[in-house]
């Protein structure tokens, strides 16, 4: 009935735990975070002392709408591309998310020419051109040059063969 207790496993090593004082690399990212936090209590004292003419609140409201719009729409748009190129084959999958964040970061730096933000009609040298259609030119181009990378490295793998090393480390 009783039977004998197996034999305790070894005990593993101490853990070192790290001390309290940060690294110098430590102390350039404390000192940058701290400065950071400077400039962000200045810039809101400077917000609110100067109240009636920097409107507060439509500065929260806009700030608000930026964290919105970035966790209701640039997020999961970020996350779905992922999940879309994770689906790509290894070799190619690089060129891939290389075009999709190329794109990304385009559109978002154009869409306020593409939207027309800022366009006057008494002043017609603002935002003079169709900038949607050379957004999409540009986008044209990116694919473009995705797909001719991701054709070059078949190409390459299928010269060399699929058992080549070679052919594995593209």
């Amino acid at each position: 009935m009783n039977e004998p207790a197996e034999p305790a496993e070894p005990a593993e090593p101490a853990v070192v735990r790290e001390t309290a004082v940060p690294s110098r690399r430590g102390w350039w990212r404390l000192a940058a975070y701290g400065a950071g936090g400077v400039l962000v209590a200045v810039g809101l004292t400077g917000l609110l002392v100067d109240a009636r003419r920097t409107d507060p609140l439509g500065w929260a409201l806009w700030f608000g709408g930026l964290v919105a719009a970035h966790d209701g729409v640039v997020l999961p748009l970020a996350l779905a591309a992922g999940a879309l190129a994770g689906a790509v084959r290894e070799p190619y999958r690089f060129w891939v998310r290389a075009a999709l964040g190329v794109a990304a970061v385009l559109s978002l730096v154009a869409l306020p020419m593409v939207l027309g933000i800022g366009r006057r009609a008494d002043d017609p040298s603002l935002l003079p051109r169709d900038y949607g259609r050379g957004l999409l030119l540009v986008l044209a181009v990116i694919a473009v040059a995705a797909a001719t990378a991701v054709l070059t490295v078949r190409l390459r793998r299928r010269r060399r063969g699929p058992s080549s090393p070679a052919a594995s480390e593209e």
